[in-house]
């Protein structure tokens, strides 16, 4: 367990804690704290995911499952922050392997809002609704070891 409590906090096994780590650590969330944050915070994204999508339903619901379906995606994205803190969260995103994903996420939750709000396109933010999901997805198995390759080679067994 002190092994995945370094791993998400960015320490190494054989890295020294200097003056400034100490002082961070001392005035951090406690690990259990950030794990129920985590679980709070992921749940409701899911939840307001799941409303949007219920939402779809109603008359003129689009803009409603629009703005639930985009805020269950950024707090969904966001609860990751309460494992490894905002700042270690943000250069993640940008690393070269998880670069496009995040950017083709952060459009799509840009375009669908945009896609109701202005240019008032139902077909068009249902779209961006589909690529946020697809976005996500890719961005998220990201974190898993060699999970990438085992999807892109399962694609590529099943249509060849």
């Amino acid at each position: 367990m002190d092994k995945l409590r370094r791993v998400l906090n960015g320490r190494e096994d054989n890295e020294e804690l200097g003056l400034t780590s100490q002082v961070l650590d001392a005035t951090s969330l406690s690990y259990s704290t950030r794990v129920k944050w985590f679980v709070i915070c992921f749940a409701a994204g899911i939840l307001c995911s799941i409303l949007g999508s219920a939402l779809l339903f109603v008359p003129n619901g689009i803009k409603l499952f629009a703005v639930f379906y985009t805020l269950g995606n950024i707090a969904a994205l966001c609860s990751t922050c309460f494992l490894m803190g905002p700042l270690k969260q943000l250069k993640r995103m940008f690393e070269p392997t998880r670069l496009i994903a995040t950017i083709v996420m952060l459009l799509c939750l840009i375009l669908t809002l945009c896609s109701v709000f202005w240019w008032e396109k139902r077909g068009l933010a249902i779209i961006f609704c589909i690529l946020q999901f697809l976005a996500m997805t890719w961005y998220s198995i990201s974190y898993i070891p060699f999970a990438r390759d085992a999807v892109m080679k399962c694609f590529t067994t099943c249509l060849s």
